[in-house]
């Protein structure tokens, strides 16, 4: 079988405040502190966008040689989580702010090019807490409206060891452009895994199973390996 990877890497900006508020971002602050009526979206408040976000979000795309989309605009993204404020996400659905564009990925080894499909600017959601044996889940806004880039590769990775190879020069570049400090531990820095399987020397894409939160190059790597012998398991059944 041969495996195909895709990667959503989500950064944390480094702003001052929030994308669309003027609330702090502050990590390990007390909860609920770094709040307002915008960031909580009361009836009657409305969302301003944050310049630097836009500012820092040209810088990676211009590092990674994607076209900008003239044109921009953000959409609502529903569905429902408890630590999300409007019932909604903002972001970059259908006008991202640049499509297209690659990364050079060196290794050991070799160096390879990953392609992109798009970045775009979003906000994050809120955290909920799940304390052991409590009867009641709690609920810290702090991180909701925090900044994010969404960079999506396109499905063209081949194994676990490179899809942490792309992860890190990930990292490595957007401290290098200041655009976040990509401390995975504090979630600077999240990746999502989509994999699937096909037969050696066939061109069509299996059924793809995304893989959600990753916190660490490692942790990526273990994902991917663990889901691909799970498919191959079942292709075989």
């Amino acid at each position: 079988y041969d495996v195909v990877i895709g990667l959503e890497i989500h950064v944390q900006l480094n702003t001052r405040s929030k994308i669309f508020s003027s609330d702090p971002v502050a990590f390990a602050a007390e909860p609920n502190t770094q709040i307002s009526p915008i960031t909580l979206a009361y009836p009657g408040t409305l969302p301003k966008l944050n310049r630097e976000v836009v500012n820092l979000g040209l810088r990676m795309a211009l590092a990674c040689r994607s076209t900008v989309t003239t044109l921009q605009r953000f959409d609502r993204k529903n569905y429902f989580y408890p630590d999300l404020p409007k019932g909604y996400q903002l972001t970059q659905d259908h006008s991202p702010l640049c499509r297209g564009g690659y990364l050079s990925v060196p290794t050991r080894s070799r160096s390879f090019k990953v392609e992109l499909e798009k970045i775009h600017m979003e906000e994050d959601a809120g955290k909920s807490i799940h304390k052991e044996n409590a009867e009641e889940s709690l609920v810290d806004f702090n991180r909701a409206g925090v900044p994010l880039l969404e960079i999506v590769t396109r499905p063209v990775i081949g194994s676990s060891e490179d899809a942490a190879s792309v992860l890190a020069e990930v990292r490595k570049l957007v401290r290098y452009l200041h655009i976040s400090d990509g401390n995975m531990e504090e979630g600077s820095l999240r990746c999502d895994a989509n994999v699937s399987i096909k037969p050696k020397g066939t061109t069509a894409l299996g059924r793809k199973v995304e893989i959600k939160n990753l916190n660490s190059i490692r942790n990526l790597s273990h994902a991917i390996d663990y889901d691909v012998d799970r498919q191959i398991e079942l292709a075989e059944a």
